[in-house]
């Protein structure tokens, strides 16, 4: 179940049904009005009518009955306040040829209003005509709207491209949602696990953190969680899968969305959906155990607080303890705990919550390169470094959600977090490695402590002019962003051993104990970090404009103003302002009800706070997308077809940090990335659901720079099954492959090497019970030697053999 909701279905009436009804209505006399109709809280935002009518049906404890073809792309200007359930459905009508009436005391029937006309009152019902035919319900299909449940491997909106609740269909631009369905059927253990099969998303294990994300050639950026930027540090420390309710990848530039962090998102962004309270109780125990994730345990509780009025909670909490990895790194485990509570009363919705997260991550398996080629690699038997080498985080976030209705499909809504973040650890690094064993083995260790705080507040709404309606958000997003404390606090320290024999049977001390030495590290060896607040402002413009059914149009820009406060070498306070307009369209034509073409563009920026060779901070790097594409609904709408064009083109990036005092950036070369993207998700048939994604891409740097962790193609396909035969219903099984081509890495030195292309196949057994779940699966399901996309010499790592994994929920 997801936030605040209740499972719905839209059933689809036969074809047959619609005259029957006409004519039944014809003749029916009118149903009177009861005395004192119940009167009920309403807060349905302007949206797409199909999924308007599965938050009414959920607000009003109905089921809705559309026959085929009668929503198609109809949108509502919504309906919000003290409404009698009549009176909210006849709003989100309004302006249509839809009329509704009663089938039974809890199902609600809405078709094309009939020549003769009809009149019923939504909550009580005649008795049916015994000459109408019996309804006959088709397959039944889950549609999502903000706050539905991800049962399927589709959903049907999303507000994240956006800021206001879109039908994906209509959304002029890529965008893949990754279901809580997709992640328990893959047996997924993080977000970089979880997104692998999205189109133009690749994975980087990282060497003193979690995995890199690149999507179309570019790291993510830091994301957002629930639709707001996560500045300096989220996707550093992500919470467990257990505590995220989906997530959502958007192709492209998101600048206008209000990310403008060191490492921007040209190619794309993720946006985690968290889990947030319910009406409807959950009790769901969770388990896990993997070769390299050890034991993981979760609980994940919710419903109305006892004796509350419109109050529910959502409590989550997790653990996971590795003992140590293949290689002998140790003492893995990571600590969640996430409570929220949210109220819904008149024309008002609040959520307030709250995460805590302790990950210390043990140092990953990995290799060295002993050349300039994989045909140097050290053997996976030699654990390079210390076993104690990790990497900790320690993170806190308050979040609070605020929704008010103040008019007729018109909302106030303001949201916003503050997080602190701790991350501290020490690891070595070899470089300069030779055939013989010799190597330059670097400890390092560093210490980060950042906050950060944001918060939106927009007004949304709609209005026509003629056949023309336009749905706007005005918004205003501030920022504040404090990257470390500066001083002896926050630190960056090294310290190199000349010569150290990789193979000898000398063991490397822990990295403090090496550090501990009082010549070990020179004054020109430690690095003090941050210490400023910088300061972000913007204001955010959109209108999404309907013409007609057919066409509609997405504008949007965003003006931001920035601020760093920081200094100069010379110790000199200094603070600069700078603003900057970010805009963005989209065009939208809808073929049909499930047939969508679009185009847009879109532009990326990032400020930049280094300092260039003349002490002056470098411009700010500007990108340009241009995208077209196609959405197309198949199979009865259980699946879903994207396939997208684009190019991006990047004025300069910064390439190199200068290694000494006073640490001045230099301008990297521009960039030009082409490509083209299939994916497919969705219910085949009953029972067979299906993934798959085909990429082929092209990156070129200017100036003929080679181009480094950047697949031609990459491609992937999994089926899932549930027996649908009586015998073994109880039973169901997937598998699935991932396979990408060559690419290639560059050494600290410059040096370039190839990255042989690859391929990984994974299976596993399901078992259903009435109350629980098991997963049985094995992942590198041929033993294969597995790269990532994109390392240097000092780090390469590897997957070897099999890994078994256990999973499972026990609903109590």
């Amino acid at each position: 179940m997801s936030i605040g909701t209740r499972r719905l279905s839209l059933v689809l009436a036969i074809g047959t049904l619609l005259p029957s009804l006409a004519c039944a209505n014809a003749s029916a006399p009118a149903i009177t009005e009861a005395p004192g109709p119940t009167r009920l809280v309403f807060s349905i935002p302007a949206q797409s009518l199909s999924t308007a009518l599965l938050t009414f049906g959920q607000q009003a404890n109905l089921q809705v009955l559309t026959a085929a073809g009668a929503v198609g792309d109809i949108r509502t200007g919504g309906a919000s306040g003290e409404l009698t359930p009549e009176a909210a459905l006849r709003r989100l009508l309004q302006d249509s040829d839809l009329d509704f009436e009663s089938f039974d005391a809890k199902t609600v029937i809405v078709r094309r209003r009939p020549a003769v006309p009809v009149s019923t009152y939504l909550g009580y019902s005649a008795a049916p005509d015994a000459s109408l035919p019996l309804i006959q319900a088709l397959a039944e299909i889950q549609v999502h709207a903000v706050a539905l449940s991800d049962s399927s491997y589709i959903v049907n909106s999303t507000g994240s491209a956006s800021r206001t609740e879109m039908p994906i269909l209509h959304v002029p631009q890529s965008v893949s949602v990754v279901t809580h369905a997709q992640m328990d059927a893959q047996q997924a253990m993080s977000v970089a696990e979880a997104v692998r099969n999205v189109a133009g998303v690749q994975y980087v294990d990282g060497f003193d953190s979690p995995a890199l994300i690149r999507i179309r050639g570019f790291n993510a950026g830091n994301g957002m969680t629930d639709g707001m930027p996560n500045s300096i540090a989220r996707t550093e420390d992500l919470p467990p899968l257990i505590g995220i309710e989906r997530v959502e990848v958007l192709k492209g530039p998101e600048a206008v969305l209000g990310d403008t962090s060191v490492t921007n998102n040209f190619g794309g962004l993720i946006n985690v959906v968290m889990k947030r309270p319910q009406s409807d109780p959950i009790r769901q125990l969770s388990f896990s155990w993997g070769r390299y994730d050890g034991a993981r345990v979760g609980l994940d509780l919710g419903g109305p607080m006892a004796g509350s009025n419109g109050w529910n909670y959502r409590w989550i909490m997790s653990g996971n303890y590795a003992e140590r990895t293949e290689q002998g790194y140790r003492g893995q485990r990571n600590v969640y705990l996430a409570p929220s509570i949210g109220w819904e009363g008149e024309s008002t919705k609040l959520m307030l919550g709250a995460e805590y997260l302790n990950n210390r991550v043990a140092g990953p398996d990995h290799v060295v390169m002993m050349g300039n080629s994989l045909q140097s690699l050290s053997p996976m038997g030699i654990l390079p470094g210390n076993p104690d080498d990790h990497a900790t985080f320690r993170t806190g976030r308050f979040v609070y959600a605020l929704e008010q209705g103040i008019g007729d499909g018109w909302a106030f809504r303001s949201r916003g977090q503050y997080v602190k973040q701790l991350k501290d650890g020490g690891l070595w690094s070899f470089y300069n490695g030779d055939p013989s064993g010799l190597v330059d083995a670097v400890a390092k260790a560093y210490r980060y402590s950042d906050a950060w705080f944001n918060v939106q507040n927009d007004v949304a709404g709609s209005f026509e002019q003629g056949s023309v309606t336009h749905n706007v958000v005005v918004g205003f997003d501030y920022t504040q962003t404090h990257a470390g404390r500066g001083g002896s606090n926050d630190y960056l320290k090294s310290s190199k051993s000349d010569d150290y024999n990789f193979y000898g049977a000398t063991t490397l001390p822990t990295v403090r104990q090496a550090l501990a030495s009082a010549d070990a590290v020179s004054a020109t060896d430690v690095q003090t970090l941050g210490g400023a607040w910088s300061t972000d402002t913007g204001i955010f413009l959109q209108d999404q404009i309907d013409f007609g059914d057919r066409w509609s149009a997405l504008l949007a820009a965003r003006r931001t103003t920035y601020q760093l406060h920081t200094k100069t070498a010379d110790g000199t306070p200094r603070r600069l302002d700078k603003s900057k307009w970010v805009p963005k369209a989209g065009i939208v034509y809808k073929a049909s009800s499930t047939v969508s073409l679009y185009a847009n563009t879109a532009s990326g920026f990032q400020p930049n706070s280094l300092l260039g060779q003349d002490g002056e901070p470098l411009p700010p790097s500007l990108s340009r997308q241009v995208e077209v594409g196609t959405k197309l609904d198949l199979f009865d709408q259980r699946a879903r077809l994207t396939a997208a064009v684009y190019r991006i083109r990047l004025d300069h990036s910064i390439d190199l940090i200068s290694p000494e005092p006073p640490y001045f950036a230099t301008p990297g070369p521009g960039q030009t990335n082409r490509g083209v993207e299939l994916e497919f998700a969705g219910e085949v048939t009953t029972g067979l659901n299906v993934l798959a994604s085909y990429t082929h891409a092209t990156v070129r740097n200017d100036g003929d720079q080679p181009v480094t962790g950047s697949p031609r193609q990459q491609g992937s396909l999994w089926l899932s099954y549930r027996f649908q035969n009586a015998m073994w219903r109880d039973w169901g099984w997937g598998a699935g492959a991932t396979a990408r081509s060559r690419t290639q890495g560059k050494t600290s030195q410059g040096q370039y090497f190839d990255i042989p292309g690859q391929a990984s196949a994974e299976a596993n057994v399901s078992y259903y019970s009435k109350h629980w779940r098991a997963t049985l699966g094995v992942k590198n399901l041929f033993a294969r030697t597995l790269y990532a996309v994109n390392f240097d010499e000092s780090f390469v790592p590897l997957r070897q053999g099999r890994i078994v994994m256990l999973t499972g929920t026990y609903d109590f």
